[in-house]
């Protein structure tokens, strides 16, 4: 099979539906075998039987689960050469003083616990081959601090630190660790948009380029520059690939309430 990818075994979490999605079609499209770790097991072994990959029910909340996708993908197709780190579900739209000790563990649970633990069971397998690519998706929410999700920005910004951290230790041994903050329609923008239809609608006029990005021609492509060979000399880097929505900041506020 030809492809940019051709020849490379990738795991991605949250593969079921969304960026996670779009990312491990266009993977296979350039010639990955490609593992979807997916909570949701319907969506996920539906990805899966599309591209002709293989399904791994992970939770990535709990640390036995994520590193068995890592073992399963090694089993199968004999190494791991990209680890993409996406999986997030759940939380809430509320301000910081309402927040629960509950919400902030389960965020930190699953949008950094959970990329560590995988990134520390693919350590070893890409370090001994000597090739690795880990691509953490991370946010704009974190790093323009929007409102009403403290759990998901202090998680992501955390794992923008984390990947910062193993790209400086890890730049030896031929392992680039980098992040994307997208702007695009994810599973989670869209179940918060469900609930607050006025946030799709500000989050798009205060787009640069008017629209939120589509997870499989806009955001998976630099997601395979970053996969593939062309970005071997980068690492530690976050790239916003959000239509310009960093260049200004947050433009917009919904009301959160008293």
């Amino acid at each position: 099979m030809t492809g940019q990818l051709a020849g490379r075994v990738a795991l991605i979490t949250g593969a079921g539906a969304g960026i996670g999605a779009g990312i491990a079609r266009r993977f296979a499209d350039e010639g990955a075998s490609v593992v979807v770790a997916e909570y949701d097991a319907e969506a996920g072994a539906g990805v899966a039987a599309e591209i002709g990959g293989l399904f791994v029910a992970t939770d990535v909340t709990v640390r036995e689960q994520v590193e068995n996708a890592v073992a399963a993908t090694i089993s199968t197709y004999g190494s791991i050469d990209i680890l993409v780190n996406n999986a997030w579900g759940g939380g809430t739209i509320g301000r910081v003083e309402n927040k629960t000790d509950e919400e902030l563990g389960h965020g930190v649970a699953m949008g950094y616990y959970g990329p560590f633990w995988a990134m520390r069971a693919a350590f070893g397998p890409m370090k001994q081959r000597g090739w690795g690519r880990v691509i953490n998706l991370c946010s704009l929410n974190g790093v323009n601090a929007h409102i009403g999700s403290l759990e998901y920005n202090a998680a992501k910004e955390a794992l923008r630190a984390l990947t910062r951290t193993a790209a400086r230790e890890w730049a030896p041994t031929g392992i680039t660790v980098n992040a994307i903050c997208p702007a695009a329609k994810s599973k989670a923008f869209l179940a918060v948009v469900a609930e607050h239809p006025e946030i799709g609608s500000m989050a798009e006029a205060a787009n640069p380029m008017g629209r939120m990005g589509d997870p499989y021609d806009d955001i998976a492509p630099v997601a395979v520059f970053l996969a593939g060979e062309g970005s071997r000399y980068l690492t530690g880097n976050t790239l916003f690939v959000d239509g310009g929505s960093h260049i200004n900041g947050v433009a917009w506020a919904p009301d959160l309430g008293p």
